[in-house]
């Protein structure tokens, strides 16, 4: 693994540079790929950047389901399809890779947890409404299943209210109007998402304890799950000050920059504050080595709980959400130093506002 260089600021020639001989076997894909960031950060480039959609025809599985927190959607000519619609509205975009964060699932599978932040002009009609001219800056996760030169499964997160903020929107404004929608279809609430939300609750409570976090270099999966478990899971709000770095940067939906142990307090608190009965699981968790003894961690959580609070959104709704969310850690020296955290609030406010 340590020989498999991450993205780490490296210029995108170097990244597209022919990398010779293989550093990872990875069984079934195209041998230009030396490695799974290599595919990754490649292909990438090639479907976004040098518009070469069709190539999702040759990387995508032909029944590939995307999950995403405005509902899943299924087959490769949806991700065509949806690719299309958003270069049509931001057909500058230019895609900069910042971590791609990868774990061996066994069997020649892999997951890429890959963050991209991305700068384009908004020069035609968008999900969130017409063009406007403006050129705005947003963050993007995709959590990639890959197996023999095929994404077989994606989870896609994206900054959409801080999106439609630069862009002169209102995040509620546009969550109304798709809200609105929903409802007019007189269907009730979606069952992938009510199926989401009951997997939560099934879930298992694990128990409150005040044993240390793990060693975050030697076990930093069991690290990643307790100090969610222990700080969102049990609302152990004081255990920030163990697990993160007193000069710790937070990054999140909307825009928000968050800085040191009592804003990023003051974040979970204000979650727990929005849905006092929240349950959240931990789906998926990946690390890799990073410069200096340091370790990126991606963890994929999902969260279901009543909008009973108006710490975050206003009044509440009453109504039941369900939070798709990665989260991606540099841990150095044992502590969470930098966190991006990555989710749908426009998706969200429509769910408050009666739609999904």
């Amino acid at each position: 693994m340590s020989g498999i260089p991450n993205v780490g600021g490296r210029d995108i020639a170097e990244i597209l540079a022919p990398q010779g001989p293989p550093r990872q076997h990875v069984p079934g894909f195209d041998p230009e790929y030396s490695d799974i960031v290599d595919y990754i950060l490649r292909c990438t480039h090639r479907i976004w950047e040098q518009k070469d959609v069709g190539l999702i025809a040759t990387h995508y599985g032909r029944d590939i389901v995307v999950h995403m927190m405005t509902g899943p959607t299924f087959g490769m000519q949806g991700v065509i399809a949806g690719t299309a619609r958003t270069l049509s509205a931001f057909p500058d975009r230019t895609l900069t890779g910042e971590a791609v964060i990868w774990s061996d699932e066994g069997d020649g599978a892999y997951l890429s947890s890959h963050r991209i932040t991305s700068t384009a002009t908004n020069l035609g009609t968008s999900d969130l409404g017409p063009a406007t001219g403006k050129r705005i800056t947003f963050t993007t996760i995709a959590d990639c299943l890959c197996k023999a030169n095929l994404i077989i499964e994606e989870w896609l997160v994206r900054d959409y209210s801080h999106m439609a903020l630069q862009l002169g929107y209102h995040p509620r404004a546009v969550a109304r109007v798709y809200a609105k929608a929903d409802k007019a279809k007189g269907e009730g609430r979606a069952e992938w998402r009510q199926a989401n939300m009951q997997a939560i609750l099934d879930t298992p409570l694990s128990g409150w304890t005040n044993d240390a976090f793990p060693d975050a270099s030697s076990d930093p999966h069991d690290f990643a799950r307790a100090v969610f478990d222990q700080i969102l899971g049990h609302c152990r709000f004081g255990r920030v000050r163990e697990a993160y770095s007193p000069t710790a940067r937070w990054s999140g939906p909307g825009g928000r920059r968050l800085f040191g142990w009592g804003e990023i307090t003051g974040w979970y608190t204000a979650i727990i504050g929005s849905f006092g009965d929240a349950r959240m699981t931990i789906d998926h968790v990946a690390a890799v080595p990073a410069a200096d003894g340091a370790h990126d961690i991606a963890i994929r959580w999902s969260l279901t709980g009543t909008h009973d609070g108006g710490a975050l959104y206003g009044p509440a709704s009453g109504e039941r959400i369900y939070i798709l969310a990665v989260t991606h850690w540099r841990v150095v020296a044992g502590k969470i130093a930098e966190d991006v955290t990555v989710f749908d609030e426009v998706a969200l406010m429509r769910q408050m506002e009666g739609g999904l």
